[in-house]
């Protein structure tokens, strides 16, 4: 029987868990061999060569500000890649001071079989995982990404919702709400009902789900739906993974739900949240809404401070 992956406990050392990381993806993709995939090339060569391949033309310059490579490492890496005959140099048409990277025809042969192994590799190594194993692994390395190299939120992109992102929604919100505020499976339940009920009514002209997302990552959700009240709009699930939290993409959730209520038509906006979601409450405000109403109760385990908010369009 196949086992489950699981979300491990943090490490007490983060500086240990990451070079163990690293030992463990070093030898997974053979960087420690002296030629990498079977070629003459050391990594760093292979990731020039595959910069260069991957562009039409392009500056040494601009190679080494991709890879971070220094600048003397680099120009001695371009100048084997010449005399192999993989790698030939040309002017510019835009800047005749400046000297654009191409591979030769015969770097073309070189590389094919090189990017080949490579997608080879990476498939080998995910080869045994399911569909939804996959998911989490992309999640996990956007992540990272998100974490160690901080890309800019105008990297993300939202869009209406499609077929598998009600679970990932349900899913995200047990998982997030219980890892951070310690709440019990109740919120997964509420959550749940939320998105049954949006796909059971959806009413399109009054109604969306967006989701964002980077490179087909799913980031967070929030949706807009008919509230009880005639002409009121209901925001629901503001929800964002922690890794795409202080890029703006809470704001822009929030924004698409205002301009899509004004032009709907809806003369108000209302929405539940609770005390301690510090984070969402500051977009909320900073967007127009106030705060009209707050109670107790323990739903989720423990006791929470929920409250009312509500924006005049």
């Amino acid at each position: 029987m196949p086992v489950e992956l699981s979300d491990p406990d943090p490490d007490p050392d983060p500086v240990a868990a990451v070079r163990r990381f690293n030992r463990f993806y070093t030898r997974a993709i053979g960087v420690l061999e002296k030629g990498y995939l079977g070629t003459p090339y050391t990594v760093a060569e292979g990731r020039v060569l595959y910069e260069i391949a991957k562009a039409d033309g392009i500056a040494a310059k601009a190679v080494g500000e991709i890879t971070g490579l220094d600048a003397g490492y680099l120009s001695r890496i371009v100048a084997r890649l010449e005399r192999d005959g993989v790698v030939a140099r040309e002017r510019s048409a835009d800047d005749a001071r400046s000297a654009l990277l191409r591979l030769t025809a015969h770097g073309a042969e070189v590389f094919e079989p090189f990017d080949r192994r490579s997608a080879m590799l990476v498939e080998g190594m995910i080869g045994g995982l399911s569909s939804r194993k996959r998911q989490r692994l992309t999640a996990a390395m956007a992540e990272v990404e998100v974490l160690l190299g901080a890309p800019t939120a105008g990297a993300a992109t939202l869009r209406l919702h499609r077929a598998g992102d009600m679970g990932w929604i349900t899913e995200r919100h047990g998982v997030n709400y219980a890892r951070e505020y310690g709440w019990n499976g109740h919120i997964e339940a509420v959550t749940a009902r939320i998105c049954a009920d949006f796909l059971d009514g959806y009413d399109p002209a009054l109604e969306r789900c967006w989701i964002a997302e980077r490179g087909g990552v799913r980031l967070g959700c929030v949706f807009l739906v008919k509230d009880e009240v005639p002409d009121v709009a209901r925001l629901r699930l503001l929800m964002l993974e922690p890794a795409a939290r202080g890029l703006g993409l809470g704001r822009r959730l929030v924004d698409e739900c205002i301009a899509f209520s004004r032009a709907a038509g809806y003369r108000e906006i209302v929405l539940w949240t609770h005390k301690v979601l510090t984070a969402a409450r500051a977009i909320y405000a900073a967007a127009g809404f106030e705060l009209e109403e707050t109670w107790t109760h323990d739903d989720f385990g423990a006791s929470e401070v929920s409250e009312t908010w509500r924006l005049k369009l």
